[in-house]
């Protein structure tokens, strides 16, 4: 008689008491992977932590009078004509938002609204233009509110209007959506 190379395997059968085993195991690592889920994603990544992992306290609203804005003023200065502060796409820092023209001496100069953010190590930086000068907008009421911007635009039903009399008003809202700001209309009226 010849004898097997492979040896006996007698104590591999299966028995319920396996099955029961492997079963409560596989229930286990399935709970284990229910509770240890990745945090819900934002906008920006997550604020600092310290070593223990209790979260840093949220950053300072960026100065505007720290950034360089991108306005072509030639030698008159940029002036802020509005600003407000709030948390915009949820990061838990705040961003601020500022309406800012050509400081002219007369006259209705077109004005560039632009959202600023704020880096710990890097300092402040535009990082989003919603109003371009070029579009010869100037902003009325301006607000930050529940993570939207809102703003009233004024501008011109015709080049043949002067500069100092807008006669044309929008009502806008901005909101930080699929990591970008979209803009909607909440009503516009002609003739202010």
């Amino acid at each position: 008689m010849q004898t097997s190379a492979v040896p006996d395997l007698a104590h591999t059968h299966a028995r319920p008491v396996h099955w029961l085993a492997t079963a409560t195991a596989m229930a286990a690592v399935v709970a284990a992977a229910g509770l240890l889920q990745p945090r819900a994603a934002t906008a920006s990544p997550p604020g600092p932590r310290t070593n223990s992992g209790t979260a840093v306290a949220a950053a300072p609203a960026p100065d505007p009078a720290a950034v360089e804005l991108p306005l072509q003023c030639g030698s008159v200065k940029p002036l802020v004509t509005a600003r407000a502060s709030g948390d915009l796409d949820g990061d838990g820092n705040p961003e601020t938002v500022v309406a800012a023209r050509c400081d002219a001496g007369s006259g209705t100069p077109p004005s560039g609204v632009y959202v600023l953010a704020g880096a710990r190590d890097a300092g402040p930086r535009v990082v989003a233009t919603l109003v371009e000068p070029a579009q010869k907008l100037s902003v009325g009421d301006f607000a930050v509110r529940d993570g939207a911007i809102t703003a009233t635009l004024l501008g011109y039903s015709s080049p043949d209007v002067p500069s100092c009399c807008p006669d044309v008003q929008e009502k806008v809202k901005w909101q930080w959506q699929g990591g970008k700001f979209v803009r909607s209309a909440q009503n516009s009226a002609a003739g202010a």
